[in-house]
C-alpha cells in the first residue's frame, strides 16, 4: 500500500473525519502531523517543495478508507496505462496520412501472421509467408513485434506508428541563444528569420553560445514551439490577431422596427464643389440606420462630422419616424458632444460638469450606447456604408470625380471634374431610395424582402409600439444649445455679437442658463432655459443703433416708461396693503399708553464750564460786536488799495 500522501491527495480522497477544504487540513498538518520527521517530510516538487504525510497519521476511518479505495499498485498502474495509452493514441494523431497508412500496413502484416499460426503453420513459415506478401525482411517483423509485446490489442495501431523524425522542440541550442533569436523574430517590425539568424551568429561568437545550430533546423523549431497565433499577434497588427478568433454572431430578430438604432458618418470618395471653398472637397454621409430592419432612415451631407449636422439628423429622424429607445454612436467629438449626449450616465468622453446642459438624446429619452470604432460587429451601418461607397462614389454620375478609397488607387481621370453639391445631395437621396428599396435581402430578419418592406411590416404588427416628440420637443433638434453666463443687473444675454433679452431674464441675472438657437438665424429669438431644461422665456435680439438716432432714442425710451409702467403696476397689485393698513393690523389690540423715556446716563461726565453755558451774558455779546467791527474795518482799509484797471470803478 502506498505511504505517504500529499494534501491533495487526502483531498481528493475525500475522506471522513479530516476538513474538506485544502487550507483546513494543511492547518491540521502544520500543528499536529509535522512533529515526526519520520512521518511527514518535504520533497522537493516541479515548481516548489510540498509534504508528505504518513498515512498512519490519519484518523483509523480515513485509513480503512485509504486501504479500500485508493490501494496503491492497482492506481498507480492505472494511472501508467491510462497515461501511456492518451500518448501513444496522440502521436499516432499527429502522424500524416502516409504515415497512418504505413501503420495500417503492418497492422496487417502482424494479423497475417496470427491467422496462419491459428491455420496449423509453424511460426517460422508463417512469418517467411507474411514477410515475402508485404516486402519486408523478417528482422523487419520481429521489430514490429517488440513494438506491441506490452501494448493491448486494441492499441497495435497506435504503437506501430514510425518515428522518421526527431522532436523539433528538442533541439540542441543554447537557452541564452535561443531566447535571442525568438526576442528579435517576434518583434513589431517583423524582421526576416534570415536576418535574425545573422544576427544571432554574430552574438553568439561574442557571448560564447554554442552549438548553434543551422538556419532551416531553427527555423523548423520555431514553428514547433511558437504558435502561428502568438508570431502573428507580435509580428503584425493587433487587428490581425482578432481575426484568429471567432467573431460573435449577434442576432436582431428579437427587435421591432424603431426600438434600436445606429448611427455613424463615411466619407465619400468623391470630388464635391462647394460655395464656400475654390478647391474641391470630400463630403461625408452621416445616417442612422434601424437596426432591426437595416434601412436608412436619415441622412445629411456635410463638409465634416459635426454636432450640427448630427443634431439634424437625428431630428430629421425623430420628425419622421418617431423617437427609439437606444441609439448606438461612435464614441467621437461629434457624437458624444454635449450637445447630442450631455447628461448621459454613459458618457464618459469630455469633462463632465454639473452645469453642462442636458444633450438633445437625453431630452428626448434615448440612452445613447457607445460603440468600438472601426468596428462593423458593433455598427451594422459600417456595412451599409461599404454597400453605399460602391454605389454612390462609382456610380456613372461619378465619372471622374472618383477620388479612390485610398491613395494608391487613383483612377486614370482622377480629379477631371468636381460635381456641384445640390446635384451631388440628389444624387446621394436616389442611391439611398434605391438601398433601402432593393428586393432579395439575406439577412435573418428581411427573408428576401427589402428594407423598406421589413420595417413596414414590423411597424404594422401590434406589439410595435413607437414614441412620437411633443410640439414642445420638435424645437430641441432645431436650435442648438450652449451654457451661457446671463449678463448681472438687467439679465441679458450676450451671444456672438448680439445681445438677447426679456423681462423674464431679470430673475436669472448673473446665472448660468441655457440656450437654445438657430445657427443660421442669430439675429432672430432665441430660447432660454434653466440648467434643468425648463423654459424661461424667448428672448428677442437687441439690435445696436446710432449714436445719433433720435427716433431710436425715442423708441427706446418709450419701450423703457412702458416697462416702468408695467413693473409699478405689479407692484400695485401684490402689494395689496399699504404701509398704514399693515401698521393698522400691527397694532389692534393694544392700548395706548404714555411711554416715558428712560433717561441714559453717559459713562463718561465732565465739569461744565463757562462758555458752555446755554445762555450768554451781556458782556460777552458786546466782546462780540467788537471783535466783528474791528474785522470789517480792516478789510475796508485792505480794499481800498486794490488796483483797479482804467475805467472800471466797479469795485470802489
Amino acid at each position: 500500500m502506498k505511504q505517504f500522501y500529499t494534501i491533495a491527495d487526502l483531498i481528493a480522497a475525500n475522506l471522513p473525519d479530516l476538513p474538506r477544504s485544502e487550507k483546513s487540513l494543511d492547518n491540521l498538518a502544520r500543528s499536529r502531523w509535522r512533529g515526526n520527521p519520520d512521518l511527514a517530510h518535504r520533497v522537493t516538487g516541479k515548481t516548489k517543495p510540498f509534504w508528505e504525510y504518513h498515512y498512519s497519521l490519519l484518523p483509523q476511518a480515513a485509513q480503512k478508507r485509504l486501504m479500500v479505495v485508493h490501494s496503491a499498485p492497482a492506481n498507480d498502474d492505472r494511472d501508467q496505462k491510462t497515461a501511456a495509452k492518451a500518448a501513444l493514441w496522440a502521436r499516432y494523431e499527429a502522424l500524416s496520412s502516409e504515415h497512418k497508412a504505413t501503420c495500417e500496413e503492418r497492422l496487417k502484416t502482424l494479423r497475417m501472421v496470427e491467422e496462419l499460426e491459428q491455420g496449423g503453420l509453424a511460426a517460422n513459415a508463417a512469418i517467411a509467408i507474411a514477410c515475402r506478401k508485404a516486402g519486408i525482411r523478417s528482422s523487419a517483423f520481429y521489430d514490429w513485434r517488440k513494438m506491441v509485446d506490452t501494448v493491448d490489442r486494441s492499441d497495435w495501431l497506435a504503437a506501430l506508428a514510425p518515428s522518421y523524425a526527431g522532436d523539433r522542440s528538442r533541439l540542441d541550442v543554447h537557452p541564452k541563444a535561443w531566447d535571442f533569436l525568438t526576442s528579435d523574430f517576434l518583434r513589431p517590425e517583423a524582421p526576416k528569420f534570415s536576418a535574425c539568424y545573422r544576427r544571432l551568429l554574430l552574438a553568439a561568437a561574442k557571448e560564447d553560445w554554442s552549438p548553434i545550430p543551422q538556419e532551416r533546423s531553427l527555423r523548423r523549431r520555431l514553428d514547433a514551439t511558437v504558435p502561428k497565433a502568438v508570431q502573428i499577434h507580435a509580428r503584425k497588427t493587433r487587428e490581425k490577431s482578432k481575426v484568429l478568433y471567432p467573431a460573435q454572431r449577434r442576432t436582431r430578430s428579437h427587435l421591432h422596427a424603431m426600438q434600436m438604432v445606429n448611427m455613424d458618418g463615411h466619407k465619400l470618395d468623391v470630388f464635391v464643389q462647394v460655395p464656400w471653398s475654390k478647391v474641391p472637397v470630400r463630403m461625408f454621409l452621416i445616417g442612422i440606420q434601424d437596426l432591426f430592419s437595416g434601412k436608412v432612415l436619415a441622412w445629411r451631407i456635410s463638409d465634416s462630422e459635426n454636432k450640427e449636422t448630427v443634431r439634424l439628423v437625428i431630428g430629421d429622424m425623430v420628425e419622421q419616424f418617431g423617437i427609439p429607445e437606444r441609439i448606438y454612436l461612435d464614441n467621437g467629438r461629434s457624437f458624444a458632444s454635449k450637445w447630442i449626449s450631455g447628461g448621459a450616465m454613459t458618457r464618459y468622453r469630455f469633462k463632465v460638469r454639473e452645469e453642462d446642459p442636458e444633450g438633445l438624446l437625453v431630452t428626448l429619452g434615448i440612452e445613447p450606447r457607445w460603440t468600438q470604432p472601426y468596428s462593423g460587429q458593433s455598427k451594422p451601418i459600417e456595412r451599409a456604408w461599404g454597400d453605399l461607397a460602391e454605389n454612390i462614389s462609382k456610380h456613372p454620375f461619378c465619372a471622374g470625380a472618383y477620388t479612390g478609397n485610398k491613395p494608391d488607387a487613383k483612377p486614370e481621370n482622377y480629379a477631371s471634374r468636381a460635381i456641384p453639391l445640390d446635384a451631388f445631395r440628389e444624387h446621394v437621396a436616389r442611391e439611398i431610395v434605391e438601398h433601402n428599396a432593393r428586393p432579395g435581402r439575406t439577412a435573418q430578419t428581411c427573408k428576401g424582402r427589402s428594407f423598406d418592406v421589413t420595417f413596414q411590416d414590423s411597424l404594422a404588427l401590434p406589439g410595435t409600439i413607437v414614441k412620437w416628440p411633443t410640439a414642445a420637443q420638435r424645437s430641441l433638434w432645431l436650435l442648438a444649445s450652449e451654457v451661457i453666463r446671463a449678463q448681472k443687473g438687467s439679465g441679458e444675454i450676450h451671444f456672438h455679437g448680439n445681445r438677447y433679452w426679456s423681462r423674464e431674464l431679470n430673475q436669472f441675472a448673473g446665472q448660468k442658463v441655457t440656450i437654445r438657437f438657430d445657427p443660421d438665424k442669430l439675429h432672430g429669438s432665441i430660447r432660454v432655459y434653466d440648467l434643468k431644461n425648463v423654459l424661461i422665456c424667448e428672448a428677442s435680439c437687441i439690435a445696436d443703433t446710432g449714436f445719433d438716432d433720435q427716433e431710436a432714442a425715442r423708441h427706446h425710451a418709450r419701450n423703457r416708461r412702458d416697462f416702468q409702467k408695467a413693473l409699478a403696476a405689479e407692484e400695485a397689485a401684490r402689494a395689496a396693503l399699504s404701509a398704514g393698513q399693515l401698521a393698522d393690523i400691527l397694532a389692534k389690540g393694544e392700548t395706548a399708553q404714555p411711554v416715558e423715556p428712560q433717561q441714559a446716563r453717559p459713562t463718561v461726565t465732565r465739569l461744565v464750564t463757562r462758555s458752555q453755558t446755554t445762555q450768554p451774558s451781556v458782556a460777552d455779546e458786546q466782546d462780540f460786536e467788537d471783535s466783528f467791527s474791528r474785522a470789517l474795518s480792516r478789510m475796508a482799509g485792505q480794499r481800498a488799495v486794490i488796483p483797479f484797471p482804467s475805467g472800471d470803478r466797479s469795485g470802489e
